[in-house]
C-alpha cells in the first residue's frame, strides 16, 4: 500500500486556531500542517473513513493544544497586547481593525441591541454547547471571542464577561486588554479587591499604561464613593487620594491620553479642600484633548473629556457645545452615564462650597436622558 503526503495550510493559523500537528511548519503567516493518508485511488474504503476520521481527530487535538500557545505573530495579539497608539483605544477600534467571521460580527451587532440573553445565546452556539465535540471557544476565532467579550461589556453583562475570560485560549486570556477589561468587570460586580490585585500583577508585568492605571484609578474611586455614602470620613479621603495618584500616574504614562487626565482632575475639584495642582494640570488635558480632537473621528470620550473640563472652568458656552457633541456620538449607554456621574460628583461638592452652577445640571440630566433613550 503506498502512501501520499498531504500538506494543510491555514492562512493566519496562529491567530484563529494554532495546530501542532504530526510536523508543523511556521513560515510568515502560514502554518503548514504535514500528515501522511493513503491516496483515494490505492486505498480501500475502510481505510479512506478511518485516516479521515483519525485526521479530524488529529486536527482537534492540534488546535486545542495550541490555544497555550503564544500568539505573538497574530494581529489580532498585537492589538490587544502590544497597542502602539493610545492604549483606551484598543477597545474602541478593535472591531475596526481586526478581520474576523463577518456573519458573526454581524449577529452580534445585531445582539447587542438585544441585550444579554442574545449574545447569551450565540456564545452557546458558537462555543459548541451541545455538539458531541463540545470543543469551545478555544477554537473559536480570537476575534470573535473578543467582539463577544467587549459585547457583554456593551450590555453591562459584567458576569458573563468575568465567567468568559475562563474559557478563553490561555494567551489570549493573559493578554492586556483582556485583563484590563477582566478587572473593570470585576469592579463593577462588586469585586473591586480581586480587580485591584489583577491590575496590580499587570503593571508589574508589564509595566505603566494609562488604561491598566485609569482603571485603578476607577477601582478607588469606587472604594471612595462607598466610604463617603457611610460617613467614614477618613477612610474616604485616603482613598481619594489613592486615585488621584492612580489616574496622575495614568496620565503621565501617556501625556496623549486624556482619559486618566480628566479623571484627576475631577477628583481633585471634590478634595476639601480642592487640590491645588489642578490648576497647573487643566491646561495640560485640555491640550490633549484639543489635539485628540483636531486629528480627526474624535470619539464619545473625547467630547465628554471636553465637556467635564468646561464644567470644571464653569464655561457655559463651551460646556453646552462639547456636550451636544457627546449627545450625537451616540456611544454606549454606559459610557453617558459614567460621565453624568462625575457631573453629578462635581455639582455635589461645589454645592457643599455653596458654589451653584445651575447649567451644570442641565448638562447632567441630558446625557442620563439620552443613555435611556439608547438603550
Amino acid at each position: 500500500m503506498s502512501w501520499g503526503c498531504v500538506t494543510l495550510c491555514v492562512r493566519g493559523a496562529p491567530s484563529l486556531f494554532f495546530m501542532p500537528l504530526a510536523h508543523v511548519c511556521h513560515s510568515m503567516s502560514q502554518t503548514c500542517v504535514h500528515c501522511h493518508i493513503r491516496c483515494p485511488a490505492q486505498a480501500p474504503r475502510a481505510d479512506i473513513v478511518n485516516d479521515k476520521s483519525a485526521l479530524v481527530k488529529r486536527l482537534l487535538a492540534a488546535k486545542e493544544a495550541a490555544a497555550e500557545r503564544p500568539l505573538t505573530d497574530s494581529p489580532i495579539f498585537q492589538l490587544v497586547d502590544g497597542f502602539p497608539n493610545i492604549s483606551s483605544d484598543k477597545t474602541d477600534v478593535f472591531r475596526e481593525q481586526v478581520r474576523y467571521s463577518t456573519e458573526i460580527k454581524a449577529r452580534l451587532e445585531t445582539a447587542r441591541k438585544q441585550g444579554a440573553d442574545a449574545l447569551r445565546a450565540i456564545e452557546k452556539e458558537i462555543s459548541g454547547s451541545g455538539d458531541r465535540m463540545n470543543t469551545g471557544l478555544k477554537n473559536q476565532e480570537s476575534g470573535v471571542v473578543i467582539d463577544l467579550f467587549l459585547s457583554y461589556r456593551e450590555v453591562r453583562a459584567w458576569k458573563d464577561m468575568i465567567a468568559l475570560v475562563d474559557k478563553m485560549p490561555g494567551p489570549l486570556a493573559v493578554t492586556v486588554m483582556v485583563q484590563e477589561q477582566f478587572s473593570l468587570a470585576l469592579n463593577r460586580n462588586g469585586e473591586g479587591e480581586r480587580a485591584e490585585r489583577v491590575l496590580r500583577d499587570l503593571l508589574e508585568r508589564r509595566g505603566a499604561s494609562s488604561e491598566t492605571y485609569g482603571i485603578l484609578g476607577r477601582v478607588y474611586k469606587d472604594r471612595w464613593e462607598t466610604a463617603s455614602e457611610r460617613g467614614d470620613r477618613f477612610l474616604a479621603r485616603g482613598l481619594l487620594d489613592k486615585a488621584i495618584d492612580a489616574y496622575l500616574r495614568g496620565f503621565e504614562a501617556d501625556w496623549r491620553d486624556a482619559y486618566p487626565g480628566i479623571n484627576a482632575l475631577t477628583l481633585m475639584e471634590l478634595r476639601e479642600p480642592p487640590d491645588p495642582r489642578r490648576l497647573r494640570l487643566i491646561p495640560v488635558v485640555t491640550y490633549a484633548v484639543e489635539r485628540r480632537i483636531a486629528a480627526g473621528r474624535p470619539d464619545y470620550w473625547d467630547y465628554a473629556t471636553r465637556l467635564e473640563l468646561s464644567v470644571l472652568a464653569q464655561d457655559e458656552q463651551s460646556a453646552m457645545n462639547s456636550l451636544g457633541d457627546a449627545l450625537a456620538s451616540v456611544p454606549e449607554p454606559w459610557k453617558q452615564e459614567t460621565t453624568a456621574r462625575n457631573l453629578r460628583l462635581i455639582r455635589e461638592a461645589r454645592e457643599r462650597r455653596q458654589e451653584i452652577i445651575p447649567w451644570a445640571k442641565d448638562a447632567e440630566e441630558a446625557l442620563i436622558q439620552r443613555g435611556k433613550e439608547i438603550r
